[in-house]
């Protein structure tokens, strides 16, 4: 695979773990949701009618995107909260087939089954890895925090943690919030990465992928998922000169290997913590 190969798949995957993020975000206060797919269609297509209708520079486009990502993502918070388990991941699946359906036919906002064009100027490896890192920080620094344990606690039992003065539903309410911004920085980046955007470009085939590399990488720290989209990104094109048609097949093995062996993920916190443990017991003995 030549430079530019590279140099596109490279991209590609750091929009997968902007998304992977969004999921994470989410999940790491006990809600599964595919709601980022959704997020990210509606900024995306804000961000086209905004640069090619309105006229509006990119990077306010970005952060029209990413505002509206967040406030989407409270609104979609207050819809599906009362829900419980696998009801409330379903509701956010039902979403991203309603945002299909409201994409074909609001022609006048997304072009409809056609699409609508995308400025390519924040397709940029710098803008990509700008928006990761931003995200990535703003999740270390709240891993650390009162609410990163307030997550943890509203994630393992909502019950205890409610008994310990902490509101499940106000954390999940900034679970949700954060998801939706990353969400929609993430739309934002793939349409001028893309510079198009179609009824197909957010679908629930983005969410399955997404979710896959959240638990490829680890949903126990924000460190897996962006592990997780990198490789699920970059193994098929690995694969695909050796192996040609077969990649695929290869590819969902390995997988399938790594998540029997590795079921907490690649980034499995209490497998290095048992790792750092036996070495200072050598060192000690």
């Amino acid at each position: 695979m030549n430079l530019a190969a590279w140099n596109t798949t490279l991209q590609f995957a750091g929009v997968s773990a902007l998304f992977a993020l969004s999921v994470y975000a989410s999940l790491w206060t006990g809600v599964l949701s595919l709601a980022p797919v959704f997020f990210g269609a509606v900024s995306a297509f804000t961000f086209g009618w905004a640069t090619m209708t309105l006229g509006l520079p990119p990077v306010a486009a970005l952060a029209l995107g990413a505002v509206g990502g967040g406030l989407l993502g409270v609104l979609t918070a207050f819809l599906v909260l009362r829900l419980e388990s696998h009801y409330l991941a379903m509701a956010t699946i039902a979403l991203v087939l309603i945002g299909r359906v409201l994409v074909i036919n609001m022609e006048g906002f997304t072009g409809g089954v056609a699409g609508t064009l995308a400025p390519g100027d924040l397709g940029t490896w710098f803008w990509c890895l700008g928006c990761l890192g931003a995200a990535a920080y703003v999740l270390a620094r709240l891993r650390g925090s009162r609410f990163g344990l307030a997550a943890s606690a509203v994630r393992e039992d909502p019950a205890v943690a409610q008994s310990l003065g902490i509101s499940p539903r106000a954390v999940q309410l900034v679970g949700f919030t954060l998801s939706g911004v990353f969400g929609g920085v993430a739309g934002v980046l793939q349409a001028s990465f893309l510079q198009f955007i179609g009824p197909d470009t957010f679908y629930t085939h983005l969410g399955f992928t997404t979710l896959a590399a959240v638990v490829l990488g680890g949903a126990y720290h924000w460190l897996g998922p962006i592990i997780g989209a990198v490789v699920f990104t970059a193994l098929p094109e690995l694969l695909r000169g050796p192996l040609g048609e077969f990649d695929s097949i290869v590819t969902g093995l390995l997988l399938v290997v790594i998540i029997v062996y590795l079921p907490r993920g690649l980034v499995d916190l209490r497998r290095f913590r048992l790792l750092r443990g036996r070495g200072k017991a050598v060192v000690s003995e």
